[in-house]
Parts: structure tokens; sequence; C-alpha cells
């Protein structure tokens, strides 16, 4: 808007005339000096307009402004409760990672339905599936045996075929940083490199009730319910130790043993004490 040569008077100045004006700055001649205020905050307050036309206007775009101000502060506010609060998941993280002891059975074995057999791999993520009860009916569960030492067992069952036939499809590493207690959206990462899918082939040789058993009931091979169960880390190792001899390609047999080694250093385990695989089948 033009406010070149309109009247105003000034609390402190008295009568003055407006010469220049921009989005940020405005100059006024009064009666014995030149002033120069800060547009359009000067006005309201200190300064009023003399033209109503031009005086209406101008409260419109000083009411825009102050809606525009009060915008930003708000997100600047939001920024800074989105920092305190990411500053404070990262002081968390880092005492968990700290104190973090290992749990006998911190590997998670997923079942995964047809869709889910391919976006396992695809994505290399499982969601651990929804709370069917209580106060947090309906959000996601939480994976709170899961850490850096933790694997992810991928298995399948058809339709038609006895659980005794539960094949493993693959295994990954969970996130380099994933801490299970941490996790509020169900989704479980994998490792950036320690991740490997079976063929076919190699996971028809590879039955889950072989290295799996309920100590409870050591001859029944039940999954009644549950997207995941959590089992022993040996167990994981000595399925990690198998696809090892599996694996007829160098480069996925590199792999396989890298992954072996560092899922064993991190879980402590010493392969050539791996007692041999003593599951459900095997006790038939």
């Amino acid at each position: 808007m033009n406010l070149i040569n309109k009247k105003v008077t000034h609390k402190r100045f008295g009568m003055g005339s407006i010469v220049k004006h921009n989005d940020s700055s405005i100059e006024i001649h009064f009666a014995s000096e030149k002033k120069m205020f800060v547009f359009p905050d000067v006005f309201g307050k200190h300064l009023k307009l003399h033209d109503k036309s031009a005086a209406k206007s101008l409260e419109e775009i000083i009411q825009k402004k102050e809606k525009e101000q009060k915008e930003q502060e708000r997100k600047k506010e939001e920024e800074k409760k989105l920092q305190r609060k990411k500053l404070a998941l990262r002081l968390e993280h880092e005492k968990l990672m700290k104190n973090h002891k290992l749990h006998p059975e911190s590997q998670m074995v997923f079942w995964c339905d047809t869709e889910e057999q391919n976006s396992s791999f695809s994505e290399w993520k499982v969601f651990s599936g929804v709370i069917k009860s209580g106060n947090n009916k309906g959000k996601p569960n939480k994976p709170s045996r899961l850490h850096q030492n933790s694997a992810v067992l991928l298995t399948a069952i058809d339709s038609n075929m006895p659980e005794k036939d539960r094949r493993i499809l693959g295994v990954y590493m969970v996130n380099e940083d994933f801490i299970g207690k941490l996790c509020e959206d169900g989704y479980i990462p994998a490792h950036s490199k320690y991740r490997i899918q079976l063929t076919e082939q190699e996971s028809d040789q590879l039955l889950f009730w072989q290295y799996y058993i309920n100590e409870k009931s050591p001859k029944k091979m039940t999954w009644k319910t549950g997207k995941y169960r959590y089992f022993e880390n040996s167990w994981m190792a000595q399925i990690l130790l198998d696809i090892v001899s599996l694996k007829s390609d160098p480069n996925e047999r590199e792999l396989a043993q890298q992954f072996l080694k560092h899922f064993c250093r991190m879980n402590q385990i010493t392969v050539q004490e791996l007692p041999k695989p003593n599951g459900a089948l095997m006790r038939i």
C-alpha cells in the first residue's frame, strides 16, 4: 500500500508526514526533525494514521503480521519441544546401551504370512503387531527384549502343511542402534549388512522345529497365536551355523560366516562349544 504524504501523529514528536516506507521501515518528517521507525510495528501504540481508509488497510496488514509472528513463535516452540524430546530419547538410548545386560532369550522368530514373505525381504523389516486387549489395546507391540545382539528369524508355513514343517526363510540382525524398549511404532528394521534370504531349496532343508523347543512340552509343536515369540541365543547361533553349511555360493557363504562371527561376538557365544540342535523335531 502507498502511504507517501499520508499525515500521522506521534505521541512524542507530534504531527508529521510519511516520506518513505518499505516492508520493514518507514521515514516520517516532523516539524523539526526526520525519524525512521520499524514498519508496521510503530503504528498502533505510538503512531496514528489520519486517513481512515489507509488506517483500516494498515490494521489488516498489522493483524496479518501479528498472526504470522504468532505462527512462527508456535513453530519455534514446537521445534524446541521436539529437540527436547529427541535429546531425552538420545540420553535414554545411551543409558540403555551402556547398561545393557544380555538376556539369554533375546532372539525373535517371526511368522510371515503370504504378503510378508515378500515385504520382509524387499523392505527388510517386520511389524510386531498390535496389542489385543487392555489399556493399550490397538497400540503396537513393543519388542522389549530386542537389542543390538538380537536377530530376527523369518519363518512361514504353507496353509495345508502341519506345524512341524515350518520353514526358515531368512534371518537378519536388528538395526545397529535399535533398542526394543524404545520402539514406539512396532517396526523392527534390519542391520545394514547382516541380513540373509534363503533360496526355496535351502529353506526346505532348514526347519524351525529342528532347533526350537517348548521346555514344558518338549515333543509338542504348536504355534496358536501371535506374530512372534522369543527364543534362546544359542539356538539362533545353531541356525546361523547351519546356514553357513547350506550356502554354496562363495560370496553368500562369506557373508553367512561374517554374520555368525558377529552374532556370536555380540552374544558372547563360542561356536566350538555350541551343542547340536535338539529341537522338538529331533525328539520324535
